[in-house]
């Protein structure tokens, strides 16, 4: 097997893992997603894909990482320990918990817990976002 054409198979597994990993926690989405296309331009020697390229999806990347830390800061270990239902409902339940122990009402902390679920979701959906425009910049500059 061509050494190019194998360092391009793995730059595609990387991609597809990390685009596996935008939605399960256990894996780095982004990072691996990046680590793939930067990988397929090294292989290229930067001719398809620029180091400008790189560049700009390193930062999408680094952004993806904050939003990552920032959707996620409260709830998820709560969550962690009752497998995929509590990472769905974990946020949610760890959040209404923590308001109920601060004295709040019940009404008020389920909000909160709502708006911690929503915030997670949000986190989701931008990171998915943001996989698929690294996709797309890198596509385009495949092609033009």
């Amino acid at each position: 097997m061509d050494m190019h054409l194998l360092w391009y198979v793995i730059a595609g597994a990387l991609i597809l893992l990390g685009l596996a990993g935008t939605i399960l926690p256990a894996l780095p989405g982004l990072p691996l997603v990046f680590a793939g296309m930067l990988l397929a331009a090294w292989v290229d020697g930067f001719r398809l894909i620029s180091a400008w390229t790189v560049g700009l999806l390193a930062v999408l990347t680094l952004v993806s990482i904050v939003v990552d830390i920032a959707a996620t800061a409260l709830g998820t270990l709560v969550g962690a320990f009752f497998s995929i239902p509590g990472l769905i409902l974990g946020p949610f339940l760890g959040a209404m918990i923590a308001e109920l122990l601060r004295g709040r009402e019940l009404a008020h902390a389920s909000r909160i817990g709502f708006g911690t679920w929503i915030g997670l979701a949000i986190g989701t959906a931008l990171k998915l976002a943001l996989a698929f425009a690294m996709l797309g910049i890198f596509v385009l500059a495949l092609l033009f």
